[in-house]
C-alpha cells in the first residue's frame, strides 16, 4: 500500500487489530516488490493490501512461493491483481462492500440536497446577505414524490436503494443484469436507461467502468435529461462525456453533482469549478478519514476467516471483474 495509506491505517489502529489474527510487523509495508526484501517476501502467506499496492506480476509472485491469499482493505482490486494471481490459484478478498456504504450515504445526501436546491439557495443567501423570499425559489422543488433514477444495481446502487426506501420518493432502476423479479424484490421499478433519464428528477450513476460503459452518458443521452434535473456521478468519470455535460451545464438547463470527472482533475480553466449549478468534489464520496478503519476491520475479519480455514465472506473472482468497478 502507499505510505500515506499505511500511516492512516496505523492512526486508526487497524494493524493492532490485524496483529490479533496474524503474525505481522505493523511498521513494515511494501510499496515496491522489486525493492522488497527477498526473505520477507518468501515468508508471506497473506498479502494485506490497500490503495497504492504494487502490481502482482508473475515475477513478483515467483518471489512469494507461500502466498495463498490477497486481502484488499479497500474497493477495486483491478489496480494490482493480475491474471497471474488467478493462474496461481491465489484467493482474493475485497472490502468493496464496506466502501460502498459511505458512497451510498454521500449520494443520498446529494439527492436530497439537489431536490431541495440547497446549493443554489446557499449561494443566493451568500449574495444577498439576508433571508431571501423562499417560496418563489422553491416552486416545483423538494423531495416529496420526486423520481430518482439509479443506474446500476451494484453494491452501492443497492445500498442507495435501501436508504431511499423509507422516503417519499419514486425510485427507478436500470441494470442490464437485473430481471424484473429481482427489481421487485428491491422495491424499485425497472426501466431501460433512456426512460430512466427522461423520467427522473435526479439520476445517480453506480455502474462499473468497462469498455462498454464508457460515455454511457453521451451528448444524446444527456440531452434526454428533463429541464432542472440533476446528474450525480460518484462512480467513474469515464461514464460521462464531460464536454457534452459541460455544454448543457453552461446553459443552466440541468444541474450536476460530480465527485469524479474525466480527466480525474478537470483543467484549471474548466467552468465546472465555478458554475452555480455544479457541486464538484475531489473524489471524496468513498472511504476517507476514520472510514478507512471500517474497510480495515472488514479485511481483518477476512484474515481471521482465512486463519480459521473458512472461505472468505467477500471473495473476488476473475469473472467478477468483468462487471465491477
Amino acid at each position: 500500500m502507499g505510505r500515506e495509506v499505511h500511516g492512516s491505517l496505523r492512526a486508526e489502529g487497524a494493524f493492532d487489530r490485524l496483529c490479533t489474527v496474524a503474525e505481522v510487523d505493523p511498521a513494515t509495508h511494501i510499496t515496491d516488490f522489486g525493492t522488497a526484501d527477498d526473505c520477507e517476501l518468501a515468508q508471506l502467506e497473506v498479502l494485506f493490501t490497500h490503495w497504492g499496492a504494487p502490481l502482482l506480476t508473475e515475477e513478483a509472485l515467483r518471489r512469494m512461493p507461500r502466498l495463498r491469499a490477497v486481502v484488499h482493505a479497500a474497493g477495486s482490486v483491478k489496480h494490482h491483481v493480475t491474471e497471474a494471481v488467478w493462474k496461481r490459484g491465489i484467493t482474493v478478498s475485497s472490502a468493496a462492500a464496506a466502501n460502498a456504504l459511505p458512497v451510498a450515504e454521500f449520494t443520498l445526501a446529494a439527492i436530497l440536497f439537489a431536490n431541495k436546491r440547497v446549493l443554489a439557495m446557499a449561494r443566493t443567501y451568500a449574495d444577498v446577505r439576508a433571508q431571501p423570499a423562499l417560496l418563489p425559489h422553491f416552486t416545483g422543488h423538494g423531495n416529496y414524490r420526486r423520481t430518482v433514477g439509479v443506474v446500476g444495481a451494484s453494491r452501492i446502487g443497492r445500498r442507495l436503494v435501501e436508504l431511499l426506501r423509507p422516503l417519499d420518493l419514486d425510485v427507478l432502476l436500470h441494470d442490464p443484469y437485473l430481471d424484473a423479479a429481482q427489481a421487485r424484490a428491491l422495491g424499485v421499478e425497472p426501466v431501460d436507461l433512456d426512460t430512466l433519464v427522461r423520467r427522473s428528477h435526479v439520476v445517480s450513476i453506480h455502474a462499473p467502468e468497462l469498455p462498454e460503459t464508457r460515455h454511457m452518458f453521451d451528448a444524446r443521452r444527456i440531452a434526454l435529461l428533463r429541464d432542472g434535473a440533476t446528474l450525480v456521478n460518484t462512480a467513474r468519470g469515464s461514464l460521462v462525456d464531460t464536454d457534452a455535460l459541460t455544454e448543457h451545464l453552461l446553459t443552466g438547463r440541468i444541474h450536476a453533482v460530480l465527485d469524479v470527472t474525466e480527466p480525474e482533475v478537470p483543467p484549471a480553466g474548466s467552468p465546472l469549478y465555478t458554475l452555480p449549478n455544479v457541486l464538484l468534489t475531489p473524489h471524496i464520496a468513498g472511504s476517507l478519514g476514520n472510514e478507512l478503519g471500517r474497510m480495515a476491520d472488514w479485511a481483518v475479519d477476512e484474515v481471521r476467516r482465512y486463519a480459521q480455514g473458512l472461505p472468505f465472506a467477500y471473495a473476488v473472482g476473475p469473472d467478477d471483474l468483468s462487471r465491477s468497478a
